[in-house]
């Protein structure tokens, strides 16, 4: 069951955001827990001016591409996933190079081309295929096996052409030009923030996202204590966890964070579970809507 704390904070501060933020839909990579689509609704609970934006579990960048912050720091602990971020920033073209050999290839044999690349992958992780195979694999569900081997299968859909992929690149490129990728650990990332900064994080679902590539090893424990350090400097936090499935009618259990570490909480839809559709074999998940709580260390 959720607890008093939560409760209360969801019962007494209400889910009315801050801005209206105009949402921004053009993905560059898919990934699991993805947020695109709903973006713009988290930003819109963000304080109206605040110092560097961090982004310490940065994932697909879904909330640093749309709130395209003047200064950040994005990162997250998967070298190859932080290798196509640094790319995007140093040498777009080199990304596009990537992709498009991959692209071509898949062309002339889809299943096999995908098969190779994720059999190379697994041997030696790299950027480079990483990147395609965000883009082709079955619903950006990037899955690992606990030996660390990807062991999604590839999409029923076609990945998108290199020019499409490029008008991406030439987006994105834009919006993250005032942010700064590193590869580290998000305890790292969060104690480097100061006051009047503001920090996002978006760590692996506590319920479902054990397949994330380190996820195993993540300890909630840990994050709420990080942030607590960050609240006491004077650093705004906004986080999102598990909130509620199967349309509303199951809560997701967390450990209890700190007395008082959060001042508000709304709940943010996220449409139906792509991961709960990848489980499923590509049956209906109309019944599978969730949403995230999100959690505001400010009132």
């Amino acid at each position: 069951m959720v607890s008093v704390v939560q409760a209360d904070l969801f019962a007494s501060q209400g889910q009315t955001a801050q801005n209206s933020v105009q949402p921004f839909s053009l993905q560059l990579l898919k990934w699991i827990g993805n947020k695109q689509r709903y973006a713009h609704e988290i930003v819109s609970y963000f304080p109206p001016s605040y110092g560097t934006y961090y982004e310490p579990f940065l994932g697909s960048g879904a909330v640093l591409g749309t709130l395209a912050p003047k200064r950040a720091i994005a990162s997250d602990v998967l070298p190859p996933l932080m290798g196509i971020w640094l790319t995007l920033a140093s040498e777009p073209q080199r990304l596009l190079r990537w992709y498009r050999s991959r692209w071509e290839a898949y062309q002339r044999a889809p299943t096999r081309t995908y098969e190779r690349i994720r059999a190379r992958f697994s041997r030696k992780p790299n950027p480079a295929d990483l990147l395609f195979l965000a883009r082709a694999c079955y619903g950006g569900v990037v899955r690992f096996r606990k030996d660390g081997h990807m062991s999604t299968p590839p999409g029923v859909h076609s990945p998108i052409s290199p020019e499409s992929f490029a008008r991406r690149i030439e987006v994105w490129r834009e919006r993250v030009r005032g942010t700064v990728f590193r590869c580290c650990d998000f305890e790292e990332a969060i104690a480097e923030a100061r006051a009047g900064d503001l920090i996002y994080c978006d760590p692996p679902y506590h319920d479902t996202q054990t397949i994330l590539y380190g996820a195993q090893a993540f300890d909630l424990e840990r994050l709420f204590a990080a942030i607590e350090r960050a609240k006491a400097r004077g650093v705004f936090v906004a986080l999102s966890l598990d909130g509620t499935k199967k349309s509303g009618r199951k809560l997701v259990a967390l450990p209890t964070p700190p007395q008082g570490l959060f001042e508000r909480a709304a709940f943010v839809h996220c449409g139906r579970s792509m991961l709960r559709r990848f489980q499923v074999g590509g049956a209906s998940v109309a019944d599978e809507v969730v949403s995230d709580r999100l959690f505001l260390t400010w009132s």
